[in-house]
């Protein structure tokens, strides 16, 4: 009977324990959403504690229990905003043909950057600093994973012997990030810009980064032949 007694009692010690973690998780969430929200209305420099908590209404210790300062909550925005970024590539990035990857990964980023302008902003447009951070200091996160899946175009191409031997894969990956990343920021930031599609924009960048400039005569610059 005294047994009984225990795992009844200890049964009810884990739901009281399981029950709080669950909350504490749901209040980590809410903070994290209306973080975003003040973000994307405001930018991050709107982003502060004090401004946070009494969004949420709770007490801006409360907040310090969840997270250390702002700057962990924009990180954390960031890092998410990064993973969705990554999982939208990585369809694309199974295509097993090199340069219809390279395709398929070129319209995946356009059309990311379209549909989540937010999101692309929160990542790219917004915070210079947690950026680049993310891209230096965590070579393991979504934003590196990105980009070595892109370079795993032409480092394929290379191994095929479908590039020149002193080619650099990670210059062209970066030469079309680049350009995908003009693509997006120019629609989202002027979208009135002249009237080609950000689609049409898009697979012009990829055909003349892999064929050249259409009817284009003579031998390249030095400084162009990789």
């Amino acid at each position: 009977m005294v047994a009984v007694r225990k795992v009844k009692s200890y049964g009810g010690v884990m739901g009281i324990s399981e029950r709080k973690e669950r909350q504490r998780a749901e209040l980590r969430e809410q903070i994290l959403r209306v973080a975003r929200e003040m973000v994307v209305k405001e930018g991050f420099g709107a982003l502060s504690m004090r401004k946070l908590a009494d969004a949420v209404e709770y007490a801006p210790a409360t907040l310090y229990l969840h997270f250390e300062n702002r700057d962990a909550i924009a990180r954390e925005l960031c890092v998410r905003g990064f993973g969705e970024f990554l999982a939208a590539l990585e369809p694309g990035a199974r295509v097993k043909d090199p340069l219809e990857r390279l395709m398929a990964m070129a319209a995946a980023y356009v059309r990311f950057g379209l549909e989540h302008p937010e999101t692309y902003r929160l990542i790219f447009l917004e915070d210079a600093r947690l950026s680049t951070e993310l891209f230096r200091d965590a070579p393991d996160g979504a934003g590196p994973r990105s980009f070595a899946l892109l370079a795993g175009v032409f480092e394929d191409l290379k191994a095929a012997g479908r590039l020149a031997e002193d080619a650099s894969p990670t210059r062209l990956a970066e030469v079309t990030w680049a350009g995908l990343h003009g693509i997006v920021s120019l629609k989202l930031t002027c979208a009135a810009f002249q009237e080609t599609t950000a689609e049409e924009l898009q697979a012009s960048l990829v055909e003349t980064l892999v064929y050249g400039l259409p009817g284009l005569k003579g031998e390249k610059p030095a400084r162009a032949r990789r």
